[in-house]
């Protein structure tokens, strides 16, 4: 049995008395999570859902296939389909690349180790969120979110690159043999999207009352002290990467109010790319049932937060 596995009951019995105890802190971590669903994410991140899905009924996946047929393989070890969720992802955000690569491996068109290949550079965070919520909303500047954009599309695309492995066929990708009647494409992108909706917002929420539990524990609190004592970051910018690491949007909140310096932007741009932990259990919870395997994911995760974060210091004086 994997140190994991192990692991994993003693962590769920810690984390139950942790919201007992504390159900306060959770309550208002959770009402903080449903008011990022209500404000945020259903908004920017449903009508993508839709749209995944009816490109792959309509078959605009397949045409967008034949035409990155001959780049995907090439720059990236994986099939042309997987242009589809690479645009998506970085249209949408999370876990809108997810979501359409586990669509790609239901249907055939991608095998779950391609699929993993694919997670490792698709999953990516969106410009309305980036731009739009972080930019504008928590930076005051509009320039800043276009430059955390494009870190973060840069340092996807990097780690896709670094991370390819052997290189593959190039799916050539035929229309679907019987397409449905509109109305019917419509139908089921409209209730699948829901039931994917439903739950992202529950990982959101979930993982926003385990983060407010322990923040009234006093356990941020301590850990960001320690945290800010061995890099010099300050208390502030601690607290919201300890924040982020566990939920991208609190994180990112948490930055509210730090000023808008290379650093604290450096930090910004680690946290989307990185995604939380409640992005790494959307995206589970998306490809479940495929077999696919998300070590690269991780992995891609992992380095594209420190490109990320490296190319936003670097790049911080084009805007400031």
């Amino acid at each position: 049995m994997s140190i994991t596995r192990r692991l994993s009951p003693f962590f769920a019995v810690l984390g139950l008395a942790a919201l007992a105890v504390y159900s306060g802190g959770a309550m208002e971590g959770a009402r903080r999570g449903l008011s990022a669903c209500a404000m945020v994410l259903i908004p920017s991140l449903f009508p993508f859902f839709i749209i995944s899905a009816l490109l792959r009924s309509t078959g605009a996946v397949s045409a967008l296939a034949r035409a990155a047929a001959g780049i995907m393989p090439r720059l990236f070890g994986v099939p042309g389909c997987a242009a589809a969720a690479l645009v998506l992802g970085l249209a949408g955000g999370y876990p809108i690349g997810a979501a359409a690569i586990g669509e790609l491996v239901r249907s055939g068109e991608l095998t779950p180790d391609e699929a993993d290949r694919a997670l490792a550079f698709c999953n990516n965070s969106g410009p309305a969120f980036l731009i739009g919520a972080a930019g504008a909303g928590i930076f005051s500047s509009p320039a800043a979110g276009a430059l955390l954009y494009a870190s973060h599309i840069t340092s996807a695309l990097l780690a896709g690159l670094i991370l390819r492995g052997k290189r593959v066929r190039a799916l050539a990708v035929s229309l679907p043999a019987a397409a449905e009647p509109a109305y019917g494409s419509f139908t089921e992108a409209v209730t699948g999207s829901v039931r994917s909706m439903l739950t992202v917002c529950g990982y959101v929420v979930a993982f926003s009352a385990l983060t407010g539990a322990l923040e009234a524990a006093g356990i941020f609190s301590r850990l960001a002290g320690e945290l800010a004592l061995r890099t010099g970051l300050g208390l502030k910018l601690s607290r919201a990467l300890l924040t982020g690491f566990f939920e991208l949007g609190g994180g990112l909140s948490a930055l509210s109010g730090a000023g808008m310096t290379p650093v604290s932007l450096a930090c910004a741009s680690l946290l989307a790319a990185w995604g939380g932990l409640s992005v790494h259990f959307q995206t589970a919870a998306v490809v479940a049932g495929t077999g696919v395997s998300l070590r690269r994911h991780t992995a891609g995760k992992l380095l594209s937060a420190c490109l990320s974060a490296a190319i936003t210091l670097l790049s911080a004086g084009l805007i400031m």
